[in-house]
């Protein structure tokens, strides 16, 4: 496709693409040309599709505000968990629950999000996370006890676990399919700044006294909270939830904020109604959503088997051991000075938030799958590395460096693939009747494995050596590498109607490839 001027001196757009014998797709492509000439001679694009496109940018940022809250909470436990240990004398074993426990906690808040995001909206779910977590995180502030502390921590992980689902969900549903893949990895790039604000407010507080200074870090993960509430009075309701309600007119109005073109509004409306079951006589089809679920067709089964299990390897790679024990493992690498550690958590937290950015930029034009394959890979040979620091290099001065040198690498490489595009193509692939409760069990399924991980880290390096657990982490990743090749499709470019073919035993290849040919096509 090249461009070329006309006889008034306008740019218009030339197709020199050879289909062979596929005369469908010469059809398609020169009505695509006609209509992207038409639109630049009259004008139609600019100004308007700047708009669409900054208005569910705003959507995007004010619906990932609840990962901040699962970020910073991650990574200031991290330090916290010092001075908790200090002040109320917990053992060993009740660390690991304080820890862990919130993962696990969270999975019964994926659970109920899901049926709550079906039944009061994607939006007022969001709301329902904030609430829960920020009573949890007043009663930890406030917790005179262990006891009263792990109330306050069970309340936060149901919180959280109502927003770690329902926000790629809600961002995918509302995002066009063009830039749906970095806009659906936000949630992603602000579980990052959390953690980063976490380790940064461990490191600030932490000069006062043992029972002042971890109040004060936790007590200021409430502050998210405020912005989610001004942020629920700005977004819309997900057009596809509207559609599933009934509510047509309102869904239609939704779209024509996101996308720049009326003719595309009512193609993706009609999309969405056949999607939703949604009659000609105008009546929705009453679903058996669980009974789908647990009784999947072969389809909803494969559609399972990736959307699940990209979720359990996001965890039991590690990458939580890496971020709650940071210090435990530096500390191990041979770092003793406490400002020390913190700081070089910091580091770590500046290099998991600074690589997603890269992943933002690289999504929707590399696709999911390159990204996957190199953040297994790299992960793999990070972990690898650790290893072999912690147990032949410690002490030293060189296997400090190699061993801080391969954390960073291996939130970086998470970073880049496996920790975004794991919520992308959660929250794409599932069909619309289904998509908030499956994306739930994904979630659960990532919960439980962190929680997992998070409860038996220490048990498991004092069984086998924090350098035995990390040999461990890298197996795991190798299997990993391999999943992706196996399962993963690409959906990169295709609405999210279009990404259901992908997993048929019969794909409806004319509807996926007419949306393939409209990648043919530059944005502007």
């Amino acid at each position: 496709m090249g461009s070329k001027e006309n006889g008034d001196g306008d740019v218009v757009l030339s197709s020199s693409l050879d289909f062979g014998r596929k005369n469908k797709y010469r059809r398609i492509v020169s009505v695509l040309v006609d209509d992207i000439d038409d639109a630049l001679v009259n004008g139609e694009f600019g100004d308007g599709m700047n708009r669409t496109r900054r208005y569910v940018l705003a959507c995007a940022i004010f619906a990932s505000l609840n990962s901040v809250l699962l970020g910073y909470d991650i990574g200031v436990m991290s330090g916290a968990i010092i001075f908790i240990q200090e002040d109320l004398m917990i053992t060993e074993v009740q660390e690991e629950v304080l820890v862990g426990c919130l993962s696990i906690v969270s999975l019964f808040g994926s659970l109920a999000g899901g049926r709550a995001s079906d039944a009061i909206g994607r939006k007022w779910t969001m709301g329902l996370a904030a609430i829960i977590f920020q009573i949890g995180a007043i009663v930890m502030t406030m917790a005179p006890s262990f006891q009263i502390l792990m109330v306050g921590r069970l309340l936060a992980g149901i919180g959280i676990g109502f927003g770690v689902m329902i926000a790629p969900v809600y961002i995918a549903e509302i995002s066009p399919a063009v830039s749906r893949g970095s806009l659906t990895s936000f949630p992603e790039i602000f579980i990052n700044l959390g953690i980063l604000l976490g380790y940064v407010s461990n490191y600030a507080f932490s000069g006062l006294p043992a029972h002042i200074s971890w109040r004060i870090m936790l007590g200021v993960g409430v502050i998210p909270s405020v912005f989610i509430g001004f942020a629920l009075f700005i977004i819309p309701e997900s057009p596809r939830w509207l559609v599933m309600q009934c509510r047509i007119d309102e869904a239609r109005s939704v779209l024509l904020k996101t996308i720049d073109s009326e003719a595309e509004v009512d193609e993706r409306l009609a999309e969405i109604k056949l999607a939703a079951g949604l009659s000609d006589a105008g009546k929705c089809e009453e679903t058996a959503t669980w009974q789908e679920l647990l009784r999947p067709s072969p389809a909803v089964s494969r559609m399972l088997m990736v959307g699940i299990g990209i979720q359990c390897f996001q965890q039991i790679t590690g990458i939580d051991a890496l971020v709650y024990y940071s210090p435990e493992i530096l500390k191990a690498a041979g770092i003793k000075d406490n400002a020390k550690l913190l700081g070089a958590t910091v580091a770590v937290g500046m290099t998991k938030t600074g690589f997603i950015l890269i992943a933002i930029l690289l999504i929707d034009k590399v696709g999911r799958k390159p990204l996957l394959y190199v953040s297994t890979i790299g992960m793999t040979i990070c972990l690898f590395t650790l290893g072999i620091s912690l147990s032949l290099l410690s002490k030293g001065r060189g296997g400090v460096a190699l061993s801080v040198l391969s954390v960073c690498g291996d939130v970086a490489f998470f970073s880049i693939g496996l920790g975004p595009v794991c919520w992308v193509l959660t929250s794409e692939i599932f069909p619309l009747k289904l998509r908030a409760q499956a994306v739930a069990l994904g979630a659960v399924g990532n919960r439980v494995c962190s929680g997992m991980v998070a409860m038996s880290f220490l048990s498991l390096s004092s069984a086998i050596s924090v350098a035995g657990s990390f040999f461990t982490f890298s197996v795991i990743s190798v299997l990993a590498v391999a999943f992706v090749y196996v399962l993963v499709p690409e959906t990169k470019g295709k609405t999210l109607e279009q990404i259901e073919s992908l997993f048929q035993d019969k794909p409806d290849q004319d509807k996926v490839e007419l949306g393939d040919t409209k990648q043919l096509v530059p944005s502007s």
